[in-house]
């Protein structure tokens, strides 16, 4: 498979856009939220694009499907937070999102930052896996969340610091 990293481009646009609904819905999926189903899962890209400190952006381009991937970096002092991380979903597990990663972690090295910051959902185990894999082995925070629905949640169990939660 010929993948290449470049920078985004204003043309990558609708295919952004696309991959940002991806995301969404993978969220969405993971939470079950099918009540969120009615609204544009595309349209937080627009907000995303006008962020004042997006920093940058790429894009895993694939030599006949196109644009397949897309990775952010926003600066938050001498740190960046990587935001999002998508591949879609026919070239998940085949390095792409390695490579992503991979890149902006020389951005962030280029531009002398400290360290990179990066929010997986608890859910995603395969995001949760790569990013491991990749080198992002230091829990900087927990968010925790408390259900109101009164619906225990049908998820795994994590233990931090010998307590149990659930993802």
């Amino acid at each position: 498979m010929s993948v290449s990293i470049r920078a985004y481009r204003p043309a990558d646009h609708n295919r952004c856009r696309g991959l940002w609904a991806e995301l969404t819905e993978l969220q969405r999926d993971l939470y079950d939220e099918p009540g969120r189903n009615d609204a544009d899962p595309g349209a937080g890209f627009e907000d995303y694009l006008t962020r004042l400190d997006l920093s940058g952006m790429w894009v895993a381009e694939h030599s006949e499907a196109g644009v397949i991937g897309l990775i952010g970096l926003i600066l938050s002092g001498r740190a960046g937070e990587v935001y999002p991380v998508v591949v879609t979903e026919p070239y998940r597990n085949q390095g792409v999102g390695t490579a992503l990663l991979a890149h902006v972690a020389e951005e962030a090295r280029r531009r002398s930052l400290k360290r990179l910051l990066v929010m997986p959902e608890s859910r995603n185990l395969a995001a949760i896996k790569t990013l491991h894999r990749v080198g992002y082995d230091t829990m900087a925070a927990v968010r925790l969340t408390m259900e109101l629905s009164g619906k225990p949640s049908n998820s795994d169990e994590i233990v931090i610091h010998d307590l149990p939660f659930r993802s």
